[in-house]
């Protein structure tokens, strides 16, 4: 099953800042709904392992985030893919850009997804609504962790 999600949120930092953050590990590992351990294995790989539920399927996913077409500090494509055991597999891509905009910085996403196994079999609405709310989540605490320096 395929799905795409795009968005922007306006975050309380400076462009410098907000890529920093971005590139932090300890900042994603914090953020990152259900993640449990993300370690930098080079300057553009980290490897993962982040525990989430979706309705009735709960799965432990491991997997590997790779991050293309640096433009510090304004953006970069982050292509990742996970298995999540019986829950099935994930893999896809985002751009993510960051500009200048009332005294912060908007940064703006545009995610394309490709899943499978017994995850895809919840349906469209049921992963498309997780997903959102997953995003929500990470997004809030990344302009927290962004605001407190």
């Amino acid at each position: 099953m395929a799905m795409t999600m795009t968005g922007e949120v306006q975050l309380p930092a400076p462009r410098q800042t907000v890529w920093e953050k971005l590139n932090d590990p300890e900042v994603l590992k914090s953020t990152i709904p259900g993640c449990q351990s993300l370690e930098k294995t080079s300057d553009t790989s980290f490897q993962a392992v982040a525990v989430t539920r979706i309705g009735p399927v709960k799965a432990t996913w491991k997997g590997k985030v790779t991050l293309t077409d640096l433009d510090p500090p304004n953006g970069y494509r982050i292509v990742g893919e996970g298995e999540g055991g019986v829950a099935g597999f994930a893999k896809g891509a985002a751009d993510v850009k960051l500009s200048d905009k009332d005294g912060g910085t908007l940064l703006t996403y545009n995610v394309e997804a490709q899943i499978g196994g017994k995850l895809a079999q919840l349906g469209q609405r049921l992963i498309n609504g997780a997903a959102k709310k997953m995003a929500d989540e990470f997004f809030q605490k990344f302009a927290a962790a962004v605001g407190s320096g």
